[in-house]
């Protein structure tokens, strides 16, 4: 059986062989599966008490697996986002950081009591979070990946209940508009979208690889969905409502083309964390 240790030892050693699998970021892995085995904060592993054997047995075996390039948040069960935990897994999509960016955005300007779509909701992060955080506020998110749905029912279940109400649907379906006013008692007020947006056949990291590919491609410029989804957004909002489109890197020509195409105004490019493109904002066709 494998010896228990100290998680000095045992992050050190972890974080080596992370890096030695070209991991993007080692140590911080390393220590967030740490803290997941031991059941302690992060932020609290230089106090934490020796692992059992047993433990270490499950670190280490989740050092493989991470190793092998398997998601973090596939092996922890959890993504957190803008201070949720959100429950994720083989099936959905993981929300990343740099929407967090697109979600404040939306926040700053979802009104009290306000009325919320989230198209393509994944694991249902935007649309949690905007309920959650403004005050009356509720939201309706669509999505259509059976494995998505589960996540997203439970995510809504735990943590917007009551705030999020769930449509089983593709957001191109034409009965949609209709399905949205009716649980939410008219237009929505704010618009948050981010679908498949790759372009097929790109290279993608391994882990970005994990992702559900419906979840991933939309044609062969990645925007064959963005495309069909002005119209939509603009019969399920009230005009002028702002929106938020999220994008590739290379796409903000294009989103800012096909809603230009669809009506709307005040298109705007915003970057994501790391200095690039990320996601367009506007406003419905008035």
């Amino acid at each position: 059986m494998t010896a228990g240790g100290r998680p000095t030892r045992l992050l050190a050693d972890a974080a080596a062989r992370l890096a030695d699998a070209d991991v993007p970021s080692p140590r911080v892995d390393a220590e967030l599966l740490l803290a997941y085995v031991l059941g302690v904060h992060r932020g609290r592993l230089a106090a934490a008490d020796d692992a059992t054997a047993e433990q270490a047995a499950e670190y280490a075996a989740l050092v493989d697996r991470r190793s092998a390039r398997e998601p973090l948040q596939h092996l922890t069960g959890r993504a957190p986002f803008g201070g949720l935990e959100l429950r994720v897994g083989p099936g959905v999509f993981v929300p990343r950081p740099e929407t967090e960016l697109l979600a404040e955005w939306a926040r700053r300007r979802t009104p009290d009591g306000g009325r919320i779509v989230d198209l393509c909701a994944g694991s249902g992060a935007l649309a949690i979070q905007l309920a959650t955080t403004v005050s009356g506020a509720t939201a309706v998110a669509v999505e259509r990946g059976q494995e998505a749905l589960k996540y997203l029912h439970a995510n809504v279940s735990e943590l917007g209940a009551g705030r999020v109400q769930v449509i089983a649907a593709d957001v191109t379906e034409p009965g949609l508009p209709a399905r949205i006013a009716d649980l939410l008692g008219g237009r929505a007020d704010v618009v948050v979208c981010n679908p498949p947006y790759v372009p097929d056949g790109a290279a993608l990291a391994p882990e970005a690889a994990a992702d559900p590919v419906e979840a991933l491609f939309s044609g062969p410029d990645g925007l064959d969905l963005i495309r069909e989804i002005g119209p939509v957004i603009a019969a399920i909002a009230v005009p002028g409502a702002p929106v938020a489109v999220e994008h590739d890197d290379a796409n903000a020509d294009g989103v800012m083309t096909a809603l230009t195409a669809a009506g709307f105004t005040g298109l705007r490019r915003h970057l994501d964390l790391a200095g690039r493109p990320r996601f367009v904002t506007g406003n419905t066709p008035r």
